[in-house]
């Protein structure tokens, strides 16, 4: 987990407790990423369902409940139950940049930078997203495929931003590229969706366009890719990119909203099996994942 001197840290995580594998709870841990303070809920998705202020005071009240050790503690991707993962698409110019460069119908990529309408797409379902030291997977029939570090707005079923994530949409250029209309199978697979296992509270960022991103991708423990950007070059505000989400749809138990990328790695650079994929956004939390081709390759419980 980031620590941040001289400032208040808290992320909001869902965990399996020491020693106890099957009891999943869902609380906070602490500044230092040493305790963990369980929370009077069930799950993240009944903890979405409340209103924001009311998951604030029962943040604020697990100050005093016991703590268990975070270093025997399994931390877990923190979506659960019908909670799902949307992603924005094209809302910095670098984004727009590389889409242009690897299609073959550049200008529908311009088209929607400039659109009223921003580009939003569904990610992934809950139970397929993997988090902290779990493998994300390139595609088996793609021979190009990229990570995608993006700031993620969690959302309560309301559409209060309740804090934020780290997320990885991970993609195949090369599908995406060949044909815009092949955009679920390069973006909607097993493994194509990491999310950061915490997530900062939306009280303690003071603004969510002033935050640097960073990431590196490491082959044999060399870095062949690094890239720095900050939130503030989006093209579109948080609030806009929810808007248009809530339009005539419901998410009961919550959603995690991408809001698109602008590192993007060269033309000629793409993921191998064995690398290694490090994503930090600052005062937010840092994600770092290994990388293996094809789904067939994930361990299944």
């Amino acid at each position: 987990m980031l620590k941040h001197k001289g400032k208040s840290v808290t992320h909001l995580v869902r965990f399996a407790e020491p020693g106890h594998p099957a009891d999943i709870r869902v609380g906070v841990l602490d500044d230092e990423g040493e305790r963990l303070r369980a929370l009077p809920v069930g799950s993240m998705s009944e903890l979405l369902g409340r209103p924001l202020t009311e998951i604030r005071e029962l943040v604020a009240a697990a100050a005093g409940a016991p703590a268990v050790p975070a270093s025997g503690a399994q931390l877990l991707p923190p979506l659960d139950g019908r909670m799902e993962v949307w992603a924005a698409g094209v809302t910095y110019r670098r984004s727009e940049e590389a889409r242009r460069e690897e299609s073959a119908d550049e200008d529908i990529y311009a088209r929607v930078y400039h659109a009223q309408r921003p580009e939003l797409f569904f990610k992934s379902a809950a139970w397929r997203v993997v988090t902290e030291g779990q493998p994300i997977v390139i595609r088996a029939d793609s021979p190009n495929n990229v990570p995608e570090p993006e700031l993620g707005l969690l959302l309560t079923s309301r559409g209060e931003i309740a804090g934020y994530l780290v997320v990885d949409d991970v993609s195949s250029r090369s599908i995406e590229g060949e044909n815009p209309l092949y955009l679920p199978q390069a973006k909607i697979y097993q493994g194509s969706c990491a999310v950061s296992a915490g997530v900062r509270p939306v009280w303690e960022i003071d603004d969510p366009l002033k935050l640097d991103l960073s990431m590196r991708i490491l082959r044999d423990g060399r870095e062949v890719f690094s890239g720095r950007a900050n939130t503030g070059e989006m093209n579109r505000k948080p609030a806009e990119l929810v808007e248009y989400l809530l339009q005539d749809n419901t998410y009961p138990d919550g959603v995690v909203l991408s809001t698109g990328t602008s590192i993007v790695p060269e033309l000629d650079l793409g993921l191998a099996e064995g690398d290694v994929v490090e994503i930090e956004i600052g005062e937010v939390g840092t994600l770092r994942t290994p990388v293996v081709r094809g789904a067939g390759k994930l361990n299944r419980d």
